[in-house]
């Protein structure tokens, strides 16, 4: 696995079926139930779209993709894998983008992403950190430590460490959080052009305008469970936008 020789960020020689495969999933934390009996599939090639309120769900559902938190029942596959026993090999084939940590205070930018190649099995390499330094603005402030750089900022450099190693699928809860307008449409630029070329990715967002734009299906969650799964233009068709989709689900109207 190399970045440097891959052709596409699709390519892995281990990876068959759809990306992601999530069957009964259930996690309570106490006597909160988190997850009660999702189901979802991402297919391979795909932009799909989890929303929901807060406490939906959503981030419980990312970690347990990624291994990070343990399901009480159910099961998870990413790319084939179990999360839980392959950690190593999902993190060296997904770009995870969690909703709430930030890079280690202590690291620098620069040094923040060579850590993210090394982990992955990667020699940094020059051209691919320019190109994403240069992406997100950040080639003036490569010595600068993590904690003194801004929210948006922070921002952008976790994505730049997901994107960095060109892997098969991202996972990004909330990765538009942050960004200004600019760095927003640069952002979804990509992931349409990522998808274009064969990526597949899984995204939480509140931002219902961009999930509509972006994503060829859609995944409605609240209190854990699963209020709708269908193509985006289902929903919109249905209900109008997904906003006015999402307030009738939830229960909005009702309150």
């Amino acid at each position: 696995m190399d970045a440097r020789t891959r052709k596409g960020p699709w390519e892995s020689p281990s990876i068959t079926g759809p990306a992601v495969i999530v069957n009964g999933a259930l996690k309570s934390y106490g006597k909160v139930k988190a997850l009660q009996g999702v189901d979802l599939e991402v297919k391979r090639g795909e932009l799909y779209g989890l929303i929901g309120p807060n406490g939906a769900g959503k981030s419980t559902l990312m970690k347990a993709l990624v291994g990070s938190v343990e399901l009480d029942d159910g099961s998870v596959r990413v790319l084939g894998l179990n999360p839980r026993a392959d950690k190593l090999s999902i993190k060296a084939h997904t770009g995870y983008v969690p909703e709430s940590e930030v890079p280690p205070s202590f690291l620098k930018v620069r040094e923040f992403l060579d850590f993210v190649m090394h982990v992955r099995g990667l020699e940094p390499e020059e051209s691919t950190m320019t190109r994403w330094l240069a992406f997100f603005d950040l080639d003036e402030q490569t010595e600068t430590i993590a904690r003194n750089l801004s929210k948006g900022t922070r921002q952008k450099l976790m994505l730049s460490s997901a994107f960095i190693h060109a892997p098969p699928l991202l996972l990004l809860d909330e990765p538009f959080i942050n960004l200004d307008p600019i760095y927003q449409r640069k952002v979804k630029d990509h992931l349409l052009d990522y998808v274009s070329k064969g990526g597949t990715v899984l995204i939480s967002t509140h931002i219902l305008s961009l999930a509509e734009e972006l994503c060829s299906r859609v995944c409605i969650i609240n209190k854990g469970m699963v209020l709708a799964n269908a193509p985006t233009r289902e929903v919109v068709k249905e209900h109008g936008n997904l906003e006015e989709a999402f307030l009738r689900m939830v229960g909005y109207y009702s309150k």
